[in-house]
């Protein structure tokens, strides 16, 4: 007999086995697609240089590693950093990255403007500030208007710009001390320098609620400034283009009536003046739309940095009491115990200037060293003009160079346990008061340094002179605020205090 078998009939696939499988496809369409990206900037490398691309991940298409630096704020880097070393690649905002790490490895980069690197900023970054701006330029255009910002921030000018400084500051420290609430010293700090900057910087006089409303559209422009170079309805590039066209057009008028004066009168009010003063001297016509980009510009470089570098001078006082009593101190000695606004909130009872600003030694001390801790920019971008070897590594030309600050200052073989706060390793008497030129840059360095070094250094100090001598404060919370550094350093969640007028010292 012919025995007849027959498979049993397990019926048509079920949906769970149906999902599994598309969940196995696309997994490994994933994969693939990485390995194929991956693929894709190995494939970049120089053949004609010997040396290998540096170790790293270029994360995923398009989008690289960019979501994972947002995400993770300084602690990328400084997982990669242990990871790879000083140099490794990945891709950020949409292009491919060298991150440098190493006195002796930015010192190149700083150094090779114009022949190794030039300078290249993310695309959104670029296209939000404008064409016209310093941190745009290059070559000639760039030396240009590098002689133009000199009579801005020469001494002479500082020293002009030192009484309407003192005031704005007075002003709003005692609003500080009359809160009756705590407040986040962060977003108070961005308050005061963006005042600093319309004030002092661009010389407007604005009602309240006009700088309220002009510092609420310059936040939407910063916020947005490091984002994905796509232009698209809700993307952060589309709302920074819309801040920026926001701010231009509240300027037009204003810098047109600035410009009218400053021809009848030749007068030397503010920078805006100055550097109007300077082009011209230098043979230089400025046009209405570089104008009202360098405007944006000047409150760009004198606003977020500056607020950076005020929050974290005051968290470091918080945490280092002995450092405050030193300084206190210092201004009795000096002088300038009155230097500050009268504890009513009236006039100052004393004018600060640069002379008496520079004979507070550790004030200058305490300055430096919240720049070294907590440097408010944590590194400055490059584009390789050509294939270069850095620390054994092939960086490929066309790739960009991220030269990171914070990690250089953490690493320098020259500061003693660098993970102090200590503002005593710049005294006379410590060899750490004379590093080298490339391990302490919280300015950048070579041609490309930052024009506005000597301005935010005064600010710094005119602020550390009226809260020390005006004001007691103390930490609202039970725990100090953790610090993001990206896009520039800041507390996570705010730096919360609460100010009180003190006693005259």
């Amino acid at each position: 007999m012919l025995l007849m078998f027959r498979l049993p009939d397990f019926g048509p696939p079920s949906v769970l086995t149906s999902a599994l499988a598309s969940a196995l496809c696309a997994l490994l369409l994933l994969a693939l697609t990485r390995a194929l990206w991956s693929l894709r900037w190995r494939l970049t490398r120089d053949p004609s240089s010997s040396r290998p691309l540096p170790e790293g991940s270029m994360g995923w298409p398009l989008v690289g590693e960019s979501l994972h630096w947002l995400l993770q704020g300084s602690d990328f880097h400084v997982s990669r950093r242990r990871r790879h070393g000083n140099v490794f690649k990945t891709h950020l905002l949409g292009k491919p990255v060298i991150r440098v790490t190493g006195a002796e490895n930015i010192r190149k980069i700083l150094l090779g403007e114009h022949s190794l690197v030039c300078t290249q900023w993310p695309q959104s970054t670029r296209i939000i500030l404008g064409p016209n701006t310093l941190v745009n330029s290059v070559g000639e255009a760039h030396k240009r208007k590098r002689k133009v910002l000199a009579k801005v921030f020469s001494r002479p000018a500082l020293e002009s710009y030192l009484p309407r400084l003192q005031e704005v500051v007075r002003c709003e420290v005692a609003k500080w001390c009359s809160w009756p609430d705590t407040m986040d010293v962060y977003a108070a700090a961005k308050s005061l320098t963006f005042r600093v900057a319309v004030r002092v910087l661009l010389g407007l006089h604005l009602e309240e609620d006009r700088v309220v409303y002009l510092s609420r559209i310059f936040e939407q422009l910063m916020d947005n400034l490091f984002s994905l170079p796509v232009d698209a309805p809700l993307c952060g590039l589309r709302k920074g283009i819309k801040a920026r066209e926001i701010l231009h057009s509240n300027m037009e008028k204003i810098i047109e009536e600035k410009m009218e004066r400053q021809q009848a009168q030749d007068e030397h009010l503010d920078a805006f003046d100055y550097m109007l003063s300077s082009a011209k001297e230098h043979g230089q016509d400025l046009s209405l739309q570089e104008l009202k980009e360098t405007a944006v510009e000047l409150i760009f470089a004198a606003h977020s940095t500056t607020a950076s570098a005020s929050t974290s001078l005051l968290l470091q006082l918080l945490r280092h009491p002995a450092a405050l009593r030193r300084l206190k101190a210092e201004l009795v000695s000096e002088g300038l115990a009155g230097a500050g606004g009268s504890p009513d909130g009236g006039p100052p009872q004393a004018h600060l200037s640069l002379d008496k600003l520079s004979r507070l030694r550790y004030l200058d001390c305490v300055i430096k060293e919240v720049l070294r801790f907590l440097p408010p920019v944590s590194g400055g971008y490059r584009t390789a003009l050509q294939t270069f070897e850095l620390d054994g590594y092939q960086v490929p030309k066309g790739w960009s160079v991220m030269y990171s600050i914070r990690d250089t200052h953490e690493t320098a073989a020259v500061f003693h346990s660098p993970q102090l706060f200590d503002p005593d390793r710049f005294g006379p008497e410590r060899e750490e008061n004379r590093p080298s030129r490339f391990s302490y840059v919280p300015f950048g360095g070579g041609v490309r340094s930052c024009v506005g070094k000597e301005l935010a250094q005064v600010v710094l100090k005119t602020l550390a002179v009226e809260l020390v001598g005006t004001c007691e404060w103390t930490l609202a919370t039970e725990d100090f605020p953790r610090m993001q550094t990206v896009p520039i350093v800041h507390p996570v969640n705010g730096l919360h205090v609460r100010f009180a007028r003190s006693d005259p010292l």
